[in-house]
């Protein structure tokens, strides 16, 4: 009764039949119809769906197990019926699915039953009689982990009708990251205001606080907010960048930027809540939502809770607290005192966000006050002449020809413009700072340097490098670590301690003769502000050295520029504008200007574009990566001028994993599903993160890589969630899992990236809110930029593609035989316009 081929079920490989078709990517989730049969409508003949979805979602069976579903071919008329053949008309992965005319016996059957059981990809012809139906079956026994898909095709007289088939083939890590709730959207919270007459209650203010306060309020005026919220453009905006209204243009960008954040915080008020008590002084507040960047609570944000209770009453007590932490799905309160006497475990609050000023406060002084700057600070002319002093230098740490020629450069200048080193990945950037810095403290006693970057990571690193040089002898009573008041004691190392100050493990900043004693001092940017407000005044900083200056709007910038720089101040930012930018929330913001650097705005200007070595040095050598790995972000993002200068290029013997040994760049191919659980918008995909784990156990494998040595990079707060969860619990905790963003200014000698989705329907979401890899090329050269020896992709390969930066490295893989997994999708060509960081919205 079989078509005349079929196949042992003993053998694990299936017969090829004639004529049969290919099948490329089903997005199931962007197109329902693929599975969507209302079986009433298909006139004489009924066929059942065979393994249909369950909540939406395709149905599972783990690899190396037998998952069959049977399919009912009814007769509904009182006529027979030719029923010509039933087809599997292509599957994928090829030959995955059979069919039988008998259930097949279940995987531990004698065997005797296994031998005698036939299957295969094809029914031959027979009569379906008057009201009779024909039950067949169909099954899957996958090899690997991912979406299995089937196209089954009935021909029943003169008509065929048409089955898609999904199967998800699971391993045990990937179903022990099943969502345990299904996700539902969190229901849109009750806006409310506290009654003006209500007795709001305060934590105490410590003394930097009260010092802090001095800083001016600057309100938003109200003429200007109904202009915004109008979404009408202000006449200064249109006008553009001048030093005219310089403080004018990016005030209002920053006020696009307050309301925004005032729309989120609004958005998140809740009532009726309880929260419980975590440790002695903290309380956990859960926050559904809390994912990527929405909301954007961050520590030191303001909370009001009021009793619910007494909500109603004319008068009632609301309480002042912060976050004093924020975690996955909750954030960690601290109220005072007054509040702490008055809890009671289960009490009903009503509860607001508003987020803290301070920050946005320093940067509406910064830009005032840099209206006092020179302009050729602000707005470097080509006319500009710099008259370089010849300095010989003998420098303390191996430097390249570019390199040297940059602290040359810096030694020998005397005022704005500012000096520029730009530096795509791996090309020694902050070395060169260092070395600078080296040389200023030991030939220059009267230096004064403030060093600024954009984040703790990024100015604890530099901490390191000057203090860990033997040969220079920097005096630690001379070099000081400024940290807000914000940061945790414990996020700082224990060898970074001795060069920062505190009080009862809270960071302060020392009065102003200590700071007056210190020649070398490094900073954030937004902590630097600290300075000027002990009293540190324009001119003491002889140099100022601002570290990852692509990563800081140029407002932040302007926080040590504006309020220490005078004319003789040597300023020099170092950075790249093809890696990742500000971070800013508000998309109106960011498209007037607020998204690009200061660093990114001078390197447009002609002055250091036709790369006058008087103002910038390009750095092209690039020590971190193995050629293959550099080979294309050098031709997408550096004109192809990176040179690989990676000493040690020999093959390691971990690489013994690729199909092709001499091109360290592999993409694994895999068709997972896009999921969320909860209330938590976040997404994950289980398949791809059981597939990195995969990898991490078998590059572990070899005695020669530690678990220090890996990274892994999701875009999604999720993912990196899931697969710490399964590497801590598989024993290796110390594989760093993280963020495009954390990954910043950071490298490992293999770095793993799972792409995450799975679906096309969601990128215009990605893309609105700045999340994922596509349409954002600069997330994708900081991403594809961090492995010093092997890079994996592990991702879709029909989504990523979609993106002409991701379609290339696609196609780079396949071209030198380093793709595995699913089929690949149809090459295309993309036009050059498509590869411009212009036409990609980041500019």
């Amino acid at each position: 009764m079989m078509d005349t081929i079929g196949r042992d079920r003993r053998d694990d490989e299936c017969s090829v039949i004639g004529d049969k078709g290919e099948i490329g990517f089903i997005d199931f989730e962007d197109d329902k119809s693929v599975c969507a049969y209302d079986t009433n409508e298909e006139g004489p003949v009924i066929i059942s769906t065979p393994f249909p979805f369950i909540r939406g979602k395709p149905q599972s069976v783990f690899v190396g197990e037998t998952s069959v579903h049977s399919i009912i071919i009814e007769n509904t008329t009182s006529e027979p019926l030719e029923l010509w053949g039933v087809n599997i008309y292509c599957s994928n992965p090829t030959d995955s699915f059979t069919l039988s005319l008998l259930e097949p016996p279940p995987d531990n059957s004698d065997v005797d039953q296994i031998q005698g059981f036939l299957e295969g990809f094809s029914l031959e012809d027979r009569v379906l009689q008057p009201w009779q139906s024909l039950t067949i079956w169909l099954s899957c026994k996958p090899k690997e982990i991912g979406l299995h898909t089937s196209i089954v095709h009935f021909d029943v007289e003169d008509e065929r009708f048409e089955r898609v088939v999904f199967l998800l083939a699971e391993d045990k890590i990937s179903q022990s990251l099943a969502s345990k709730k299904p996700y539902s959207r969190f229901p849109r919270r009750k806006q409310f205001a506290i009654n003006e007459h209500a007795v709001v209650q305060y934590p105490a203010k410590t003394k930097t606080q009260l010092r802090n306060s001095k800083l001016p309020l600057f309100e938003i005026p109200m003429e200007i907010r109904k202009v915004l919220e109008n979404k009408q453009v202000p006449e200064v905006i249109t006008k553009g960048l001048m030093k005219e209204h310089y403080a004018a243009f990016f005030n209002t960008l920053l006020i696009m930027e307050e309301l925004h954040l005032e729309k989120e915080m609004r958005s998140h008020d809740m009532e009726h809540v309880t929260m419980r008590r975590k440790g002695s002084t903290l309380l956990a507040l859960r926050v559904p939502g809390l994912a990527e960047r929405r909301p954007s609570l961050v520590h030191g944000d303001f909370v009001s809770a009021m009793l619910a209770s007494q909500s109603e009453n004319g008068t009632y007590a609301a309480y002042q607290g912060i976050i004093y932490r924020v975690e996955s799905d909750e954030v960690l309160l601290k109220f005072g005192k007054e509040f702490d006497m008055h809890y009671r475990v289960g009490d009903l609050y009503n509860i607001r966000f508003t987020y803290n000023r301070v920050n946005m406060r320093r940067l509406y002084k910064a830009v005032q006050a840099a209206e006092s700057l020179e302009t050729n600070l602000l707005f470097p002319s080509q006319s500009t002449i710099r008259r370089i002093k010849t300095t010989q230098i003998k420098p303390f740490t191996s430097l390249n020809e570019e390199q040297l020629h940059a602290v040359a450069m810096i030694l020998g200048c005397e005022g704005a413009p500012p000096y520029v080193i730009h530096g795509p990945p791996g090309t020694g950037k902050t070395m060169t700072l260092v070395e600078a810095i080296f040389q200023l403290y030991t030939a220059r006693k009267n230096a004064r340097i403030l060093v600024c970057a954009a984040s703790n990571s990024a100015a604890d690193h530099i901490l390191e490098k000057l203090a860990n040089n033997s040969a220079v002898g920097v005096k630690e009573n001379e070099i000081f670590r400024l940290n807000a008041t914000s940061r945790s004691y414990e996020d700082v190392q224990a060898n970074n301690i001795r060069f920062c100050f505190f009080e009862g493990l809270i960071f302060k900043c020392p009065p102003l003769e200590a700071l007056m004693h210190y020649r070398v001092i490094i900073s954030t940017y937004m902590s630097s502000s600290l300075l000027s407000a002990e009293g540190i005044c324009r001119g003491h900083f002889s140099h100022i050295f601002l570290d990852e200056a692509g990563q800081a709007s140029e407002p932040e910038t302007m926080v040590p520029i504006s309020n220490l720089c005078q004319k003789e101040t040597v300023v020099v930012l170092a950075g790249d504008p093809m890696q990742l930018g500000p971070v800013v929330h508000s998309n109106d913001a960011i498209n007037f200007g607020l998204g690009k650097s200061y660093l990114e705005r001078l390197v447009g200007c002609e002055l250091y574009s036709n790369g006058d070595q008087s103002f910038i040095t390009k750095l092209v050598r690039n020590y971190r990566c193995h050629p293959a790995i550099l080979h294309l972000p050098s031709k997408l993002f550096y004109e192809g001028k990176l040179l690989a200068c990676k000493e040690d290029t020999s093959l390691k013997s971990w690489l013994s994993l690729l199909p092709n040994k001499e091109f360290p760049v592999l993409f694994h191919g895999i068709q997972g599903c896009d999921e969320r659980e909860g209330n938590d918008p976040s997404w994950f995909n289980r398949i791809e993160a059981s597939k990195v784990v995969d990898i991490v156990k078998k590059l572990r494998a070899s005695e020669s890589l530690r678990e220090e040595d890996i990274g892994v990079i999701a875009p999604y707060r999720q993912q990196v969630v899931k697969i710490t969860k399964v590497l801590e619990s598989s024993d290796m905790p110390n594989v760093k899992v993280g963020s495009v963003e954390q990954f910043q200014g950071q490298e490992r000698e293999v770095i793993i990236v799972s792409t995450v989705r799975s679906t096309a329907k969601h990128n215009e979401f990605d893309k609105t809110y700045c999340l994922g890899f596509l349409s954002n090329p600069r997330r994708f050269n900081v991403a594809v930029t961090r492995s010093r020896s092997l890079l994996i992709i592990v991702g879709n390969p029909h989504i990523v593609s979609k993106d002409p930066y991701w379609h290339k490295l696609l196609w780079h893989c396949s071209d030198n035989n380093s793709y595995q997994g699913c089929p690949l999708p149809e090459r295309q060509q993309f036009a050059d316009k498509e590869l411009n960081f212009e036409d990609n919205g980041v500019s």
